[in-house]
């Protein structure tokens, strides 16, 4: 069969592994580069990540494709600490004797809080889909637990929206951060980026396929037996862009689901300012949710420079100026000099993830939708939480209908 692939990030990449070779693929992407949000700056001397990323134990759909394409001996696991930023100064929270220092949180807030956290893996997610990840902290946790540590978390994640956040979303973002060590969370990473692994499944779906950059699709509807997309004929078509754009160029009648927005400034700089903490989350209200450091977690002297990134999301538009507001809240705030910054980005993505508010599970889209195959970011293996396992894993399980059906 002749198979069109829409979109070139991970869940895109993943089927197209999958179905180049058995059938022919024509993979179309309207940037000019692969990747999507795994997409990469190229720095000349290394290549680091547009937004942040870092993979877990349990990622097994992940590990497998990376040790298939034969990178695996760039896998390295790394320590990742985090911390929360309150009132002007930065607190790690990693070894049992930082978070008993933690001061805004009681000895007993502490205990219901660890209990919390070795129960996660346990509870049922689905049940939780209902309730709100606010209502269920203050009922079972207390509203010390609530407004010290898990109201700026999902303020600074969500927004607006964050009263809407379903108790899913919550524990089993809780569940999938609870590999940890005495001293941090243990966390996978490529030496070299994870540009790594989008030039590793580039290169091999390359010499099976055909790849269609800067090529944005406009024009996509039916024919008699199969598909015309941008002039061309397929028998299948795999999309992995948002359901409401697909619909928007195609015209099929597909329920929209409701996504948020990533505006994330990566600052090269000469020093630490985290203290040496790499995910620190601020409880002080700011423009970004999180000062994530990485080279706190990947070793600083592959870089030769400190790279900070300072993290947003948003619904609806970007705010005007944000990257100069974000950026000259981070001078003032940990003590930069504007003269200390070598270089910034700023990404956008409107489409960055799903929000996951209550009823969402309801919501999933199934796979096969109306004459077409769609997966991606809102697909069930990303739910109640998005991660590259759940792209590679949402782009197997469409590409297995799509090349059969």
């Amino acid at each position: 069969m002749k198979i069109c692939i829409i979109g070139g990030g991970l869940t895109g990449l993943a089927a197209a592994f999958r179905l180049a070779g058995s059938h022919e693929v024509d993979l179309v992407e309207k940037r000019d580069h692969l990747g999507g949000c795994l997409a990469s700056y190229d720095r000349e001397r290394y290549w680091i990540e547009k937004f942040y990323h870092h993979c877990f134990v349990g990622d097994d759909a992940l590990l497998a494709l990376i040790r298939e394409l034969g990178i695996e001996d760039r896998l390295e696991w790394l320590k990742g600490t985090s911390g929360y930023y309150v009132e002007g100064k930065v607190y790690p929270l990693n070894t049992p004797l930082e978070i008993a220092r933690y001061p805004f949180l009681t000895l007993g807030e502490k205990y219901r809080l660890a209990m919390l956290t070795l129960r996660a893996k346990k509870l049922d997610v689905d049940a939780l889909d209902g309730v709100r990840a606010r209502d269920y902290v203050l009922d079972n946790l207390g509203e010390g637990i609530y407004r010290s540590f898990f109201e700026p978390l999902l303020r600074s994640k969500f927004g607006e929206r964050s009263g809407d956040v379903s108790a899913a979303w919550l524990i089993s973002r809780i569940a999938i951060r609870s590999h940890r060590g005495l001293s941090g969370e243990r966390l996978g990473y490529l030496n070299g980026g994870f540009q790594v692994l989008v030039d590793a499944l580039g290169d091999w779906i390359g010499k099976h396929a055909t790849f269609r950059l800067n090529d944005p699709v406009t024009v996509m509807g039916r024919t008699g037996d199969g598909w015309m997309v941008n002039g061309r004929h397929y028998d299948r078509v795999v999309s992995t862009i948002p359901p409401q754009e697909l619909a928007r160029i195609s015209g099929i009648p597909l329920a929209p689901v409701p996504y948020q927005g990533a505006a994330c400034m990566t600052l090269a700089i000469d020093r630490d300012v985290t203290d040496g903490v790499y995910w620190l989350n601020m409880r002080d209200p700011a423009p970004y949710g999180a000062v994530v450091s990485h080279t706190n977690f990947a070793p600083v002297d592959r870089y030769g420079e400190r790279l900070v990134y300072l993290a947003s999301y948003f619904t609806g538009e970007l705010p005007p100026r944000h990257d100069r507001v974000m950026r000259e809240d981070f001078c003032k705030r940990f003590g930069v000099r504007e003269e200390e910054i070598r270089w910034q980005h700023m990404a956008v993505e409107p489409y960055a993830g799903p929000l996951y508010t209550t009823g969402y599970r309801e919501r999933l889209p199934d796979y096969a939708q109306d004459g077409l195959f769609i997966a991606g970011m809102f697909s069930r293996p990303n739910y109640p939480e998005r991660s590259m396992e759940g792209s590679v894993r949402a782009g197997y399980e469409a590409a297995e209908l799509a090349g059969r059906m």
